[in-house]
């Protein structure tokens, strides 16, 4: 019997490749897709790439019938609107991952400061469990609520918690740069994002305030038990998806090797290899490489790809996730894996 799934908002690019992976997927089913102007018409009028792949029609929100109908929802609302329809939707008996921020962090004033809105739920805030399975399997597993990871969040804390856990690097003065592609800011028409805005131009933006900095800081000292001190600034490049963070790090006081020859430099880079092939050496999509990653090596998959070079008294980390799968969307099928018990790779290989 197929899982059955309901889209919440489906007329984004995070709606579209959720619908697009279900085509695929050997035990789940979209059933219920919402969209609320386009209710009543064919998801694709709305996603023409789906014709011919998903007979489905668009519905008014309707949580209690959602919850006559769907295992699990996949809820793709903005932040604060989402948290109210989370709570509806698990009142309803629905399990459920939110792609909003609404319930990543763990302090209700964090959040709040942030996102300047009081939270519809403030008692699940730090009650949530994040959801990166490499981290989180076994919480996510009984979870009625998952907190879909942010897309840049997820290609900085990969590379880092588990160095930082292990003592290899220090957890303050930490510099991540971010560049992702141009469907990380939505479908919605903003001038920001027109063609000739954003085509052979690169740009930072909201630099020293991002939302997905707390995010980070928080889970970095969530996993690996030390308090994390970060610079994050990320910049909209010229592409569709894709996200590529190179991240500068200092090496623990002490640590053997530190020293400035290239024997020493090696002997650093081989201790944050096999730091990272012990911590994901279960987890089916990371992947730490010796070449330099590249956004064209992950597009279209759940996989990420970790290196590390030395640069005088600094670490150079990079990663490289497709923001669309890794990123959101291919994530939050990861996680319904994971939360009913199938292989992890199901519907992502």
């Amino acid at each position: 019997m197929s899982l059955s799934v309901a889209l919440i908002g489906a007329t984004g690019y995070t709606g579209l490749e959720v619908a697009r992976l279900l085509t695929q997927h050997p035990h789940a089913e979209l059933t219920v897709a919402t969209a609320r102007a386009e209710a009543g018409n064919p998801i694709a009028s709305v996603h023409p790439s789906l014709a011919g792949r998903l007979d489905l029609r668009l519905e008014e929100l309707d949580p209690t019938e959602i919850g006559k109908r769907c295992d699990v929802a996949m809820c793709c609302l903005p932040h604060a609107a989402s948290a109210k329809t989370v709570r509806q939707l698990v009142d309803a008996g629905v399990r459920v991952i939110d792609f909003s921020a609404d319930f990543r962090l763990s302090s209700l004033e964090v959040y709040e400061s942030w996102y300047d809105v009081k939270h519809p739920w403030p008692e699940r805030v730090g009650k949530t469990v994040y959801g990166l399975p490499e981290f989180y399997a076994d919480e996510i597993a009984a979870a009625d609520v998952v907190a879909n990871p942010g897309c840049y969040p997820t290609s900085a804390i990969l590379p880092l918690a588990p160095l930082i856990r292990a003592g290899l690097i220090r957890s303050e003065d930490i510099i991540i740069d971010s560049k992702s592609g141009v469907s990380g800011a939505g479908r919605s028409a903003k001038v920001g994002t027109l063609y000739c805005e954003t085509n052979e131009s690169i740009a930072a933006y909201a630099v020293g305030c991002h939302r997905h900095q707390p995010e980070i800081e928080d889970l970095l000292g969530r996993i690996s038990g030390r308090a994390a001190e970060v610079l994050f600034t990320p910049h909209l490049t010229p592409m569709s998806r894709g996200i590529l963070s190179t991240i500068y790090a200092r090496p623990a006081e002490g640590l053997a090797g530190e020293g400035s020859g290239v024997g020493s430099a090696q002997a650093v880079i081989e201790g944050v290899m096999q730091c990272w092939r012990d911590c994901y050496a279960a987890s089916p999509f990371v992947n730490p490489v010796d070449h330099l990653p590249a956004t064209a090596h992950v597009a279209g998959t759940n996989y990420v790809q970790m290196a590390v070079r030395r640069s005088g008294e600094r670490l150079v980390l990079l990663s490289a996730i497709d923001n669309l799968a890794k990123g959101a969307s291919g994530a939050a099928i990861q996680n319904m894996n994971v939360m009913f018990g199938y292989d992890q790779n199901a519907g992502l290989g």
